[in-house]
């Protein structure tokens, strides 16, 4: 899905993931001749033979999100491995180029939000001092895709840029500023050693779009030929919501309007008798991060209100696609093996804005300072 959103502009010369769906999924939809599916813990910097303008690296996020194990991403050395430690392998490889002189321009590390609070904070910076004695610059930015599409979707993409490369002073700023710099990401970089400190910078996209390509009311179906739950089923899941979402729904009957909301199952807290399987639901523009499934809990779903009236029932893979802006990529069309995909996936406008706002720039401007072939080659 990177590779969507970086567009036609750009070659891509080697691409790996050891999962079988995803390279599936990649030959589907490209040709895969240059895709490797080994771990990249097997990958060695003697397996990419050419320069590349970047280097992408979407590592796994479920030793960093709320709802994984918090894990964390272990260590560079290899002690304490975990799937989200899978960045160190990719650094190894980058640390390998740079060795000769040939190492990627920019680089790209992409994952949830967690990594910046993962380990109070000790993961992220252990990735900031890896870049450094690499001998990159760096920086990071938030982008939630809800600026691109009607799906609540926050990462944190790592930018990275050779330290030898001059930064045009357009895509930086002085100082973090919003929508691209939280409050968390202020902290956590304030909490950089000097030497990593030093390494920093503000990267400045601009201002998001003004409007999305689309809104939530074009990918709904609200006809009743949709597959809606039974009305048992749906009270079921009414019933399992707490007093506080049971509000938002008695409100939302009362809004003189279809309301569209998510619903998703989740396991919260219950005093003494531990926890319980809660309904939690909520109502927007946009609708709740599209996760992967699991035991079916965190399947998502949607429920629609129109006064007395309330439907709910399972995402529909279409739908789905859409909120992730990936109308003419293929996925799978079994809904576990298509929601394991999206719920893994970057969505493509929010990297086509960074491509276009920030590697692309950066890129063109790096040509004449990095001794490198003149025919090089541009690499997702």
């Amino acid at each position: 899905m990177a590779r969507s959103g970086l567009g036609g502009g750009w070659t891509c010369l080697f691409a790996n993931d050891c999962d079988k769906l995803k390279h599936s999924s990649y030959i589907e939809n490209w040709d895969g001749g240059h895709f490797d599916e080994r771990d990249v813990a097997e990958v060695c910097a003697n397996d990419l033979v050419e320069f590349a303008d970047l280097a992408w690296a979407s590592f796994p996020c479920q030793d960093l999100s709320q709802a994984g194990t918090k894990a964390g991403i272990g260590g560079g050395d290899g002690a304490a491995v975990t799937r989200s430690g899978a960045v160190w392998p990719f650094l190894n490889i980058i640390r390998g180029l740079a060795e000769e002189q040939r190492h990627p321009t920019i680089l790209a590390l992409e994952n949830v939000v967690g990594l910046l609070s993962s380990k109070g904070g000790a993961d992220f910076r252990a990735i900031c001092a890896a870049l450094s004695q690499i001998g990159y610059r760096f920086g990071a930015v938030i982008a939630d895709a809800a600026h691109f599409v009607p799906q609540s979707r926050p990462r944190v993409f790592i930018i990275a840029v050779r330290k030898e490369v001059p930064i045009p002073a357009s895509l930086q700023t002085d100082m973090g500023k919003g929508p691209w710099h939280s409050q968390v990401l202020l902290r956590t970089r304030a909490a950089l050693p000097l030497e990593d400190a030093e390494n920093w910078v503000w990267w400045s996209p601009g201002e998001p779009p003004a409007k999305k390509g689309f809104e939530l009311g074009e990918i709904i179906d609200l006809s009743d030929e949709a597959d809606w739950n039974t009305d048992e089923a749906t009270e079921r899941l009414l019933g399992m919501m707490s007093a506080a979402h049971k509000e938002r729904l008695a409100a939302a009957k009362l809004a003189g309007r279809p309301m569209v909301g998510s619903l998703y199952l989740r396991m919260r807290p219950n005093g003494k008798a531990g926890n319980v399987q809660r309904a939690e639901i909520a109502f927007g523009p946009t609708l709740g991060c599209l996760r992967t499934p699991k035991g079916g809990a965190s399947r998502p779903r949607i429920i629609v209100v129109e006064g007395d009236r309330v439907r709910t029932r399972l995402l529909s893979i279409h739908e789905a696609a859409r909120l992730m802006g990936l109308e003419d990529f293929i996925l799978p069309p079994n809904y576990n093996e298509c929601f394991r995909l999206i719920g893994d996936g970057v969505v493509p406008a929010v990297v086509r804005f960074l491509a276009d706002r920030l590697f692309e720039p950066l890129a063109k401007h790096a040509k004449v300072f990095i001794n490198a072939p003149a025919d090089r080659k541009a690499s997702a």
